[in-house]
């Protein structure tokens, strides 16, 4: 029964540990470990994430002091700070980036009838990256600037969720534009982009590929207009017009037509241009996709604020891989359970229950859904008034 067991051992019901162990047997993770299993180090850092542990120190402190719960947790191997920290250090970091991806999988079925505020069936991906600021002292294998070290996370989201669908981590000086060479655009979907991403050979690529862009121009965007339509500017659009670049360079990079839309903002004032090579959308449909490019955004915040990527437990490029892998496994299988669940939590909310009740011995329908307290009328009359 769910109640003789704990909340853990149940999130991890939501695993497919069949997928997991294929994952390790790619990459012979399990190869001359005797005790210590990669499945032992997935649910030791996941217990991590969980429950906001903040050193090696801190995950051994708090799992020994539950060591006759680990057991039935599924953690089979001895938790030691020096144990754990050689597994984040030799373990492939593959393991952990194909099992995230097997969750995504998973993930993205669930929520494909989630709802965008623009009318459209296309799937709709945001893509941006964040930087992870690291000690240059600690991390010199990650280089960013003179006395600076960083690593960048590369994220295509899926808008419809929230789920991440594809992630790089490259080191700092990378460059965003230079993540479109990794991607294969799919037909009939919409890419939204920040102007970061400008660059008129890659996104003639994305055009090829019967695929639509939206991405913020350039000041130097240098045009000749076709055509132009009507527009409402009570909604804020100032122009809608067909235009082809005349550039020295872009005109032989993108030598088909653009659609340049001009919009203000009505909230800061500001006025946005937009390009894309879809020309059927309504206008007033354009910046409103593009506003959705802010979830990506919320995503980046919220797994800093929420996951340990920040505190990071080793040193090593591996050590940092897995650790990110396994805290973006985390968010997925929240993300799952949420689902799964039918709850209408927020993600944030359900990993603040977890917090706190991961050792209990109470179904976990039971315990992430929240009720407000009832009043006791009795208490509330003798009560005594201050203000009398």
């Amino acid at each position: 029964m769910n109640s003789e067991r704990t909340v853990f051992s149940q999130v991890t019901d939501f695993l497919p540990l069949h997928e997991f162990r294929k994952c390790v047997r790619r990459y012979h993770g399990n190869h001359k470990v005797r005790s210590f299993s990669c499945l032992d180090q997935f649910l030791c850092m996941s217990f991590a994430q969980l429950t906001y542990r903040e050193s090696l120190r801190d995950i051994e402190t708090c799992l020994r002091a539950m060591q006759e719960k680990l057991y039935h947790m599924g953690i089979r191997g001895r938790v030691s700070r020096s144990t754990l920290a050689d597994a984040n250090e030799r373990r492939d970091w593959r393991i952990y980036r194909d099992f995230a991806q097997v969750l995504i999988e998973l993930a993205r079925p669930l929520y494909v009838d989630e709802e965008l505020d623009v009318d459209l069936k296309a799937t709709t991906y945001a893509l941006d990256s964040t930087t992870i600021d690291l000690c240059l002292s600690v991390f010199p294998w990650a280089r960013f600037r003179r006395a600076k070290g960083a690593i960048k996370l590369h994220t295509l989201m899926d808008l419809r969720g929230s789920i991440p669908t594809y992630i790089f981590l490259s080191d700092g000086k990378l460059h965003d534009v230079n993540v479109l060479d990794l991607l294969i655009p799919e037909p009939g979907s919409f890419y939204i982009m920040d102007k970061g991403y400008i660059d008129f050979d890659r996104l003639f690529r994305i055009h090829e590929a019967s695929a639509f862009f939206v991405i913020r121009a350039k000041r130097n965007f240098v045009f000749s207009r076709r055509e132009s339509h009507a527009v409402d500017k009570s909604t804020g659009l100032r122009c809608d017009q067909i235009v082809v670049a005349t550039g020295v360079k872009t005109s032989r990079y993108f030598p088909a037509p653009i659609r340049r839309i001009s919009f203000i903002d009505p909230d800061s004032k500001k006025r946005l241009v937009f390009l894309t090579n879809n020309f059927v959308l309504p206008a007033s449909d354009i910046p409103a996709l593009y506003k959705l490019r802010w979830q990506i955004e919320l995503f980046f915040k919220w797994i800093k604020q929420h996951l340990r990527i920040k505190a990071f437990f080793g040193t090593t490029p591996n050590a940092v891989k897995t650790q990110v892998w396994i805290a973006i496994s985390t968010y997925v299988l929240v993300a799952i359970i949420k689902k799964r669940l039918n709850l209408d939590l927020s993600l944030y909310t359900i990993l603040q229950i977890l917090s706190v009740s991961i050792f209990e011995k109470v179904p976990i329908s039971k315990v992430l859904t929240t009720t407000a307290p009832e009043e006791d009328s009795g208490l509330l009359r003798k009560q005594l008034n201050l203000f009398d």
